[in-house]
């Protein structure tokens, strides 16, 4: 059913002249379907407080609520269309009166870890781009017949609008930003395997991939065992990230919303914009899973006071930030360009690393993981003790990844497979820290078992061979020009 509505939703939308993108989809199509569910769930907050013989009191005035100014139906169900705005009517409602109400949430809010606050999170920045209010009122009339009441709603739900999520990070060159491939994260999670009670972060959140799947796994790990506190547990003290840009903070509190977390711990604000030497153990997390934003995403001169090794690219200030809020004993896995491996702009992040965590894994990812082209490495590190030895293994596959042809769970399989026990195959190695240049700490994927690998020469050597091709050249143009002048003459 959901599936359906979905291409129904599609074919109205995108004939609006104010939805030019899968962004601009993913953004409007996330606010209707938020205030949707948001009746949904005070219907059933209101039903479970009858049953135990108290009052609930809603979050949503009476005027505001979707069966009032959305779908206003009759006795039988139907749309009362003596109520119902249209056309103008309609946009000029949800414009000036609506969303002026829904961000003032974030003002009347008792503290951040409310529903209401969240509300007003999402609507201070947000706005309606659908100008036509005809089209608005056919899209209302679509999502007013989805439900949110089960759990197989919602997960159903929540499957169709991950792959919209997927869809717009494909539609852009920065799709790191919005989606990364849920197969990577879930791998990620399952070498890591954090716990309930765990408290797990991700400050770069975008869309909560991370989160939503480290929800999803805790879940599934207990089972039929999961308890009533055990799921307070995971709705409440949890699961913790941070993200900047409106957009992807919402569709970010929307996806956790959809996966079944009440009110996501999902702070809108700039991770970097903290001082890092504030960081206390109270603010420290368990598990830290990421995959942070890289290039000119950033002023950087506006953090870099924030952070004691500078830098221009924000990965690396990122890096910093995961470290110092890493717990001792604590686990992280981070997706990172693989250029943060040997770039000598990131040789004191490296430092700082190796000699605060043990860096006990790299995974190599190939090329196309994300659609940009980008190569990344995932970095697994446990905090608290120097690293002395690194396992590599790089993922090697027989086909080339692509939008059609995705990463896949069963690419990672043998990853994991030896990943306990950091098995040495065709694959996989060890790289002692003794070996490694004390001055560069150059930690490139180099596979000592692949004849076709790449050899890095030494830049001495590099320099060398240009200065000779450069004497080479020189004497070449000057047997031309004797030749030219010789036929001159």
């Amino acid at each position: 059913m959901f599936e359906q509505n979905f291409k129904r939703i599609d074919n109205e939308i995108w004939k609006d002249a104010g939805v030019s993108s899968e962004i601009d989809y993913v953004e409007q199509t996330s606010w209707l379907l938020f205030l949707k569910y948001l009746e949904d769930l005070e219907k059933n907050k209101s039903l479970e407080a009858q049953l135990n013989g108290k009052e609930y009191v809603p979050v949503v005035d009476p005027r505001y609520t979707w069966s009032a100014w959305a779908y206003p139906h009759t006795k039988d169900g139907s749309l009362d269309m003596n109520k119902a705005l249209t056309g103008d009517d309609l946009r000029n409602f949800v414009n000036n009166e609506l969303f002026p109400y829904l961000r003032g949430f974030r003002k009347r809010a008792d503290n951040a870890a409310t529903l209401e606050y969240k509300i007003g999170e999402i609507f201070t920045e947000l706005n309606n781009r659908i100008q036509s209010g005809y089209i608005l009122r056919r899209l209302i009339d679509i999502i007013n017949e989805m439900r949110f009441q089960t759990e197989e709603e919602r997960h159903e739900l929540s499957a169709l609008y991950e792959d919209k999520i997927q869809n717009m990070g494909n539609s852009g060159r920065n799709g790191g930003e919005y989606y990364t491939p849920r197969p990577l994260i879930r791998t990620i999670i399952r070498a890591i395997k954090p716990v309930i009670g765990n408290r797990i972060y991700d400050g770069a959140a975008g869309s909560a991939g991370f989160l939503v799947e480290a929800f999803d796994y805790l879940k599934e790990s207990r089972g039929d065992k999961l308890s009533v506190r055990d799921m307070q547990t995971l709705q409440t003290k949890t699961l913790f990230g941070k993200e900047k840009k409106p957009l992807p903070y919402l569709i970010g509190t929307m996806n956790m919303i959809l996966h079944g977390v009440e009110a996501p711990n999902i702070l809108h604000t700039n991770t970097l914009a903290e001082n890092i030497m504030s960081i206390q153990e109270k603010d420290r997390y368990d598990v830290i899973i990421a995959n942070p934003p890289f290039g000119a995403s950033e002023d950087i001169s506006s953090v870099e006071q924030n952070f004691p090794i500078h830098s221009s690219e924000t990965a690396y200030l990122f890096m910093q930030h995961f470290i110092k809020s890493l717990k001792a004993g604590g686990t992280a896995g981070i997706v990172i360009k693989n250029t943060f491996l040997s770039n000598g702009d990131a040789t004191g992040v490296r430092r700082e690393l190796l000699s605060s965590c043990n860096l006990f894994a790299v995974l190599d990812l190939p090329a196309k993981v994300f659609t940009a082209g980008v190569k990344t490495v995932v970095l697994f590190f446990r905090k608290g003790e120097p690293t002395r030895k690194i396992w590599y293994y790089q993922l090697n596959l027989d086909r080339n990844l692509g939008k059609t042809n995705p990463l896949n769970e069963n690419d990672l399989a043998d990853f994991l497979a030896n990943y306990p026990q950091k098995t040495l195959t065709a694959s996989s190695w060890i790289v002692d820290l003794k070996d490694v240049d004390p001055q560069t700490l150059d930690l490139s994927v180099r596979n000592p078992n692949r004849k076709d690998e790449t050899v890095y020469r030494a830049p001495a050597e590099i320099l060398s061979e240009m200065e000779d091709l450069d004497n080479e050249a020189a004497a070449l143009m000057k047997e031309l020009r004797k030749l030219t002048i010789g036929k001159e003459k």
